[in-house]
């Protein structure tokens, strides 16, 4: 009787274990296209959306995991991150400078001082982080 109720229950666990599986990759799905338009969008940040990506796929899909992380453009991210060695100091310039070009676009087209003083906090507070994560020297 005990081997019934358990094979009765294997169904909805398994129904349960796919459907949590599908909503991490649905999950790490989003947080992957964040970080991949944080890539050209300097204010969103990228490297934490990719990492929120990579936790999701681990959980959900190891097949999605493994892609993200031998992807030619967001594998570098994850795996340097993971291992300590921080941000290229030619991906640092290119923030930066895209960054402050950005900002500076921004603010001169939008003619409201507080939010120009925003914008200018979030690109001095976004400068100092990018300046304080470790160099990796290739």
């Amino acid at each position: 009787m005990k081997l019934l109720s358990l094979s009765m229950n294997q169904p909805a666990v398994s129904r349960k274990h796919r459907l949590m599986n599908g909503l991490f990759v649905i999950a790490g799905t989003i947080f992957l296209v964040l970080g991949a338009i944080g890539i050209v969008l300097p204010v969103l940040p990228t490297t934490p959306f990719l990492l929120l990506a990579a936790a999701c796929y681990l959980r959900g899909s190891e097949r999605m995991h493994q892609w993200l992380l031998n992807n030619r453009w967001f594998g570098s991210y994850i795996r340097n991150y993971h291992e300590g060695k921080g941000i290229s100091a030619k991906g640092k310039i290119f923030s930066i400078s895209t960054l402050w070009i950005t900002i500076c676009i921004s603010a001169f087209l939008i003619h409201m001082a507080h939010v120009q003083i925003l914008l200018f906090i979030i690109a001095i507070a976004v400068t100092v982080h990018l300046v304080r994560v470790p160099t990796f020297r290739e």
